[in-house]
This record gives structure tokens, sequence and C-alpha cells, in this order.
């Protein structure tokens, strides 16, 4: 079953993004488990590693229908809130009842005002998903010292640009890499992911 994930990797406008994950909403998790989703769990697995405090507040930057929250939940994170552009999307997320709070955005909106130490970007950046750009934003709304987890598949991973913003916070010592390991990411489709974790110097 990909009648969804044949189109989610195809590039589009944020409107036409938000339209997608708004059909694909009450199908999702039931595609995606079929194909063995296993990134979320990975990446909250990653981050608590490098993670002292796990009742510190976290964002869940586009977090969809809460496998993400879900996963940070069951690693131990306490004070999970959620954001996304799809409000179809984030009525899945409330079925959860992991998250603390949960806001629609826009492609190009501020982020929440909380203050957030650790934020979680966990199948978001790639082609037909958020720009690179995402991962900037975050990075600069983290105080120094802050972590945020992220992955790209194997669709991200073909376009340089995505590990070219990796590089860009590395290189010039602004972010220092903690993690990076690729592995299962939809292995019912054989796609694979790379899952990083980041600190802001």
């Amino acid at each position: 079953m990909t009648g969804f994930l044949d189109k989610a990797y195809q590039a589009r406008d944020a409107a036409s993004t938000r339209a997608l994950y708004d059909d694909w909403a009450a199908s999702y998790e039931a595609e995606v488990a079929q194909n063995g989703y296993a990134t979320p769990g990975r990446c909250a697995e990653a981050l608590r590693k490098y993670v002292v405090d796990l009742s510190a507040p976290i964002l869940d930057f586009g977090c969809g229908t809460g496998l993400s929250g879900l996963a940070l939940k069951l690693a131990g994170f306490e004070a999970i809130d959620g954001v996304d552009l799809s409000a179809e999307m984030l009525e899945g997320a409330r079925t959860k009842a992991v998250y603390r709070h949960l806001d629609q955005i826009e492609a190009d909106g501020a982020l929440p005002r909380n203050s957030y130490t650790t934020m979680a970007a966990i199948g978001v950046i790639g082609a037909g998903a958020a720009p690179i750009d995402v991962l900037h934003t975050l990075m600069r709304a983290l105080p120094k010292g802050g972590k945020l987890v992220f992955s790209f598949n194997d669709h991200a991973l073909e376009d340089p640009a995505n590990e070219r913003g990796v590089a860009a916070w590395t290189d010039c010592g602004a972010g220092r890499l903690l993690f990076k390991e690729h592995g299962d990411h939809l292995p019912g489709i054989d796609l694979k992911s790379s899952v990083y974790v980041l600190e802001k110097a």
C-alpha cells in the first residue's frame, strides 16, 4: 500500500504540500506502518542520549499525526509541543494524548514563542516536504547548547543541498554534529534515512 507515498516525494509548493497531507491524514498511519516506519523511534532514541533533562519542553516541528511525538514520549520526553502545516494531520496528533500544545503554522510562519532547548524535525526536510531552510530556522531559534534531531531519507540525501545545510553549521563551528547514522526508514519500500543530532555551539 503506497498510495500517497508515491506522491509524497515529489517537489511542490507549500499550499500543495498542505493539501496533500490534509488528504493523506486519514490513511497516513496505516500506510507508513505497513511499510515499517522506523525513523521516529531512531530519532527519539538518538536524541535521548544527549538530553540531560527529559522534562524540559521539546518542540516537535512537523509533527504530522503524532507518530514522532509518540516516539519521543516512549523515549522518556515529558513535555512535547507539536506544530504542523496540516490541520487534518494535527487532528490525528490530538488523539495520541502525548502533546501539551498543538498548533497549526504557516510554511514561513514564526515558531511558537516558547523557548525550547530541544527540537525535533523527524521526517520533515526533503523532497515534497519542507526545504533545508527549516533546519536553519530551527537552529537559529535554539539557545547555545540546544539540540536538534532531524532526518533525511534517501530521497533527501540525493539532493546535496541538504547535507550542505548541515555543513553550513558544522564547518564554521556554529554547530556540533553529535550523532549521524544511516538506517531503516520505510523498509517495506526499501527506503533508508540518516538520523542526525546537532548541538548549537
